[in-house]
């Protein structure tokens, strides 16, 4: 018997067999896709921290509906690399995160601060490719 499963991501839209699951999670950094961890890995409506070669650190999601998004970590309102460990919601149809220091929202799409037009992070794109 097969199975086919669909997941979906940002950039892509894939149906898998239970053989070929093996989905990475890439961010684009400045023209070069560096892979942050295994889709698996993720927890939907949680976040996780990813190092980033740089040594900034990116906080990755996987939303309830399948999309995975990454904004710089660092919360620009206290300096604190915490934004993985916000909540997920949405506004107006706009995903974001917020922060769970002051709770300033950010979308996850374009990193602007909904509460706060001056203050933004970071948002990476990211797609999912399957494993080598």
């Amino acid at each position: 018997m097969t199975m086919t499963a669909t997941m979906t991501a940002t950039v892509t839209e894939t149906t898998l067999t239970p053989e070929e699951t093996t989905l990475l999670v890439e961010l684009d950094l400045d023209g070069a896709w560096f892979t942050v961890c295994d889709l698996a890995l993720l927890t939907p409506g949680r976040g996780v921290a990813a190092l980033l070669p740089d040594g900034r650190q990116a906080a990755v999601f996987l939303d309830r509906s399948g999309s995975v998004y990454a904004v710089d970590n660092t919360d620009p309102f206290t300096g604190a690399a915490v934004l993985s460990r916000g909540l997920l919601g949405s506004a107006l149809g706009r995903p974001f995160v917020a922060s769970p220091l002051l709770k300033q929202r950010f979308d996850l799409e374009t990193g602007r601060c909904l509460d706060d037009e001056t203050a933004t992070v970071r948002a990476y794109p990211v797609r999912t490719v399957q494993a080598a």
